[in-house]
């Protein structure tokens, strides 16, 4: 084995941590593998015989990739303030595959993705590698080009607004009742059995890209997100149960062609969020073959 081939063994090696760590920073899939593809093509110019740490070295690396990424998005020019929901993790109800159980360990559900992307770019850097991967703050300020005790403040300022989510319930057969509840009142047109299984501030965020904006929209209340339920009762037998980020969560798809993927989280026996998206574009990039299954 040459110095090439050993490098590009340790490598994969790290893939999936890099991965993780790319995912939680920009709630994208695409993106994700891009930062780690360029991390590497910068490992590959590198002398890597002067890298002590080269697992510490390529998620710094990786972690700079993202935060340039978050910086551009926000530098762009005005776009309609629409509805945005991450790129969801979707897998057949049995379980998820061994790679994308590593993308969202630590239940890292679409609800927490969707509150990552409300933060400052640095503000999310501090928390994701501090809180998620133990990053030191000496490190984190490097990256961010402030001091470590102004990189804690961030991550601090962060932690806030995510400590305010609710925590899922983590029974997945429990969550599976409170959603087949769910979709049973919205086919028998229930308006009432809808109202008794979601949260009385439950939140219903809607991405449908720019290809739908008619189905882009945040409702928030009980009595108005079962409304919405009621408007799309007719897609009801085209809702096939799945896992979305580790949570229960349905794919919707009319003669096996996928309209929008739905995460729910559930928490206390109710449901508090839904998070859908309908973006055709994006849906289309999904690995949902085990639609076919």
């Amino acid at each position: 084995m040459n110095e090439q081939e050993w490098l590009a063994e340790r490598f994969e090696a790290e893939r999936p941590h890099l991965r993780a760590v790319a995912y939680r920073m920009l709630g994208s899939l695409n993106e994700a593998d891009d930062a780690v593809q360029e991390a590497w093509l910068r490992l590959s110019r590198s002398d890597a015989d002067e890298i002590d740490n080269l697992g510490g070295w390529l998620t710094t690396v990786v972690a700079r990739i993202s935060l340039n990424t978050l910086r551009a998005r926000r530098a762009r020019p005005e776009a309609p303030m629409t509805p945005h929901v991450p790129d969801p993790i979707v897998g057949p109800e049995s379980g998820l595959d061994p790679e994308h159980e590593a993308l969202v360990a630590d239940s890292v559900g679409l609800a927490l993705l969707v509150v990552l992307e409300q933060l400052d770019p640095a503000e999310r850097l501090a928390f994701v590698l501090h809180d998620m991967f133990a990053v030191p703050f000496d490190d984190i300020a490097e990256m961010v080009g402030r001091s470590p005790a102004a990189a804690r403040q961030l991550a601090s300022r962060a932690r806030r607004r995510v400590q305010g989510r609710p925590v899922p319930d983590p029974d997945l057969d429990r969550q599976r009742e409170v959603v087949e509840a769910f979709f049973a009142a919205s086919r028998e047109g229930d308006f009432e059995a809808l109202v008794a299984v979601l949260d009385p501030d439950v939140l219903l965020v809607a991405d449908g890209g720019e290809s739908r904006p008619d189905l882009s929209r945040v409702v928030r209340g009980a009595h108005e997100v079962a409304s919405q339920a009621l408007l799309f009762r007719n897609l009801g037998p085209y809702v096939q149960p799945a896992l979305v980020n580790g949570a229960v969560g349905v794919v919707v798809a009319p003669e096996g062609k996928p309209f929008s993927v739905l995460g729910f989280t559930v928490a206390g026996g109710k449901i508090v969020e839904i998070d859908a998206i309908g973006d055709p574009d994006r849906l289309e990039r999904l690995d949902l073959a085990f639609l076919d299954a």
